[in-house]
């Protein structure tokens, strides 16, 4: 999300105005310290008009053992 704010030329605390969240929590969903919320994840997508996805990366896949 870092590289996506930065592109759009706003500091941590101006996302998190547009969000209406703190710059705290901008700073730990851009270091994997805190997972947002689905429905803070939506915001964010939409803000970049980008999918849920693109900003969240999850290179977990499932198991084929059962």
């Amino acid at each position: 999300m870092r590289d996506y704010r930065e592109q759009a030329g706003w500091s941590q605390g101006e996302l998190a105005r547009r969000l209406g969240v703190s710059r705290q929590t901008i700073n730990a969903v851009e270091t994997d310290k805190y997972d947002p919320s689905l429905p803070l994840a939506l915001r964010m997508a939409k803000l970049f008009a980008l999918p849920v996805p693109t900003l969240f990366i999850d290179d977990w896949e499932p198991s084929d053992d059962e």
